[in-house]
């Protein structure tokens, strides 16, 4: 039987360095901001990340920020907004200390994406990735640039979407 529930759609997290943002020595990136806003954010997008995070949503999906950084959620929404990109939510260290660690005494993963519902979370980090199974999410680990990387991301959520429950 497949996940046919529309009424709650299916969340995607993406980390934010070394995944979405990225490092223009290293990765293909978007063009840089015009200024002044490229001395206010000097993140650079991976290439073809606004085309991704649209497409998702065009297929039904939210798609959630998840980073162990401490950019707030309004830095976050301004840099992405002038990239034409609207996330359905944002988790940062803030917030996962405040509603995930909390006051547990017990040292829980710096990202938990099944707290938040979250069925795909794409990392560069195999730790979290190697933690998901054990943690109740599914991952996509992201490493080195790779010129099919939205191809096998929109892949890898149509799997799981159509996983039988």
């Amino acid at each position: 039987m497949k996940n046919t529930d529309q009424s709650e759609k299916m969340r995607i997290s993406f980390d934010l360095d070394e995944v979405l943002f990225v490092s223009p020595k290293t990765h293909k990136t978007e063009k840089a901001l015009p200024f002044p806003f490229n001395k206010i954010y000097k993140e650079r997008l991976r290439l073809g990340t606004p085309e991704l995070i649209n497409e998702l949503q065009k297929l039904g999906y939210e798609v959630w920020v998840y980073t162990s950084s401490f950019r707030s959620e309004k830095y976050i929404k301004s840099l992405f907004r002038l990239y034409h990109v609207k996330f359905d939510g944002i988790v940062n260290a803030q917030r996962h200390i405040r509603e995930v660690q909390g006051n547990n005494k017990n040292i829980l993963p710096q990202k938990l994406p099944s707290k938040y519902r979250i069925s795909l979370h794409i990392d560069d980090e195999s730790i979290v990735c190697s933690l998901g199974r054990q943690y109740g999410y599914n991952t996509y680990q992201l490493e080195a640039q790779d010129d099919e990387w939205k191809e096998k991301i929109l892949t890898r959520a149509e799997q799981i979407r159509n996983m039988p429950i």
